[in-house]
């Protein structure tokens, strides 16, 4: 650790403010749903979550090596270059979160160090076939996969809860929920927190602190699991908002089915060694959900909104980590010149978050409207089966008065 340079530090503790951001950005992913059915109250939800999240971090090390080893050329790179990758990824994190859009952090990382690197080193640097197999191929199918799987779960589950007891079955799929929940959160830590180790353990490579080729230490796995649990539990209150209330209104067994079909698909992944987008996954089950009820609807408002970010997620994370690599580049001027720009950035990004906050009191009143689609779909859905009483009220007029002076009176049956 003699190589350990100040640059070096820098990389590291960028590394984990990225992690922290990751942790609030994604805690949506594994409780938006169990909040907003009401299985467990916001607070203890994101406790929850931060603590396997922790847990989870220490599971595999399959996708931290994809990153350190497989996705760019990892003799070729500076510290410098991983540094200016981070500023792009932190950046999108922030502001996707600000406006509230479930965007994947997986793929902001990607993209900043893939526009750093090409900025550094030129487009060899980077492999072409990792990219496709492990990133972008992952991205497109994680949504379908888990959506479509959200769905079939949750007309089975609508179907074998037909006879059962209303009360007793909701409980049941409330319980189910937790567990599930609790499952992707374990699923998010394997996933997500390894990025973040093969971040770090790639800048230890370029700065000579560990051999190529080297796992993460396991210091960088604690201090990784610490700095995403952290930014878990403060919850990133906007995020869960959108994806428990503004993408869709689940029910119980709609939550069971979209948190289960997600943990599923996380968990092969990471087992697989793919660098999964955890928000595509659970965003693709819970629209799957949506479409599964009998009547639900998926606002397609907001989701296009989250499709649009997810396309512009790598290109502009790239372009900003590319940019951050130029500067870099004058020496140690034009890294404290990065350093400044990214603070002085996330600063006013939290300012201005403070306009209208969002926190655990206030993030089940979703105010996004219902779109075309949702209103029409509500306008044929049939009503409610039960006894309707109405109040039905009609004036006629009264018998003709003896006096002439008499006035028309109503009688109401």
């Amino acid at each position: 650790m003699e190589n350990f340079s100040l640059i070096l530090a820098i990389v590291v503790v960028t590394a984990l403010a990225f992690d922290f951001t990751n942790g609030f950005h994604d805690t949506a992913n594994a409780m938006a749903t169990t909040i907003s059915t009401g299985a467990l109250k916001p607070k203890v939800a994101v406790a929850m979550s931060a603590v396997l999240n922790l847990v989870g971090a220490f599971l595999s090390v399959e996708v931290a090596n994809t990153i350190s080893k497989g996705l760019v050329d990892e003799t070729g790179i500076r510290p410098e270059v991983i540094f200016a990758a981070l500023v792009g990824a932190i950046l999108w994190n922030l502001l996707t979160w600000l406006v509230g859009l479930p965007s994947s952090s997986s793929h902001a990382l990607m993209g900043g160090l893939i526009g750093a690197t090409i900025a550094s080193a030129g487009v060899g640097a980077v492999h072409g076939d990792v990219l496709v197999t492990k990133v972008l191929i992952p991205a497109i199918a994680a949504p379908l996969v888990a959506g479509l799987a959200a769905m079939l779960a949750t007309r089975l589950s609508y179907s074998l809860g037909k006879k059962a007891d209303g009360k007793a079955a909701a409980k049941g799929y409330r319980t189910g929920q937790i567990a599930s929940a609790g499952l992707v959160s374990l699923a998010h830590g394997t996933n997500d927190a390894q990025k973040t180790m093969g971040i770090i353990t790639l800048a230890l490579v370029a700065g000579g602190a560990v051999a190529p080729d080297s796992d993460p230490p396991m210091w960088v796995i604690l201090s990784a699991g610490i700095a995403i649990a952290l930014g878990t539990y403060l919850g990133g209150w906007r995020i869960i908002r959108t994806m428990g209330k503004g993408l869709t209104d689940l029910q119980p067994q709609q939550g069971f089915a979209a948190q289960t079909s997600a943990a599923t698909v996380i968990l092969a992944s990471s087992h697989l060694g793919f660098s999964l987008s955890t928000t595509h996954s659970v965003s693709g089950s819970v629209m799957g959900a949506g479409l599964g009820r009998k009547g639900g609807v998926v606002r397609w408002s907001t989701a296009t909104r989250m499709f649009v970010a997810w396309g512009l997620t790598l290109p502009a994370a790239a372009l900003v980590g590319a940019l951050a690599e130029y500067v870099t580049g004058f020496g140690a001027w034009g890294t404290g010149l990065v350093a400044v720009f990214l603070v002085g950035s996330s600063a006013a990004i939290w300012k201005i978050s403070r306009r209208e906050v969002v926190d655990h009191t206030n993030v089940n009143d979703s105010d996004e409207p219902a779109g075309v689609v949702t209103t029409a779909i509500a306008a044929v859905t049939p009503p409610p089966v039960g006894p309707v009483t109405e109040d039905l009220t009609a004036t006629i007029p009264a018998p003709a008065a003896a006096d002439p002076a008499a006035s028309t009176a109503t009688t109401t049956v």
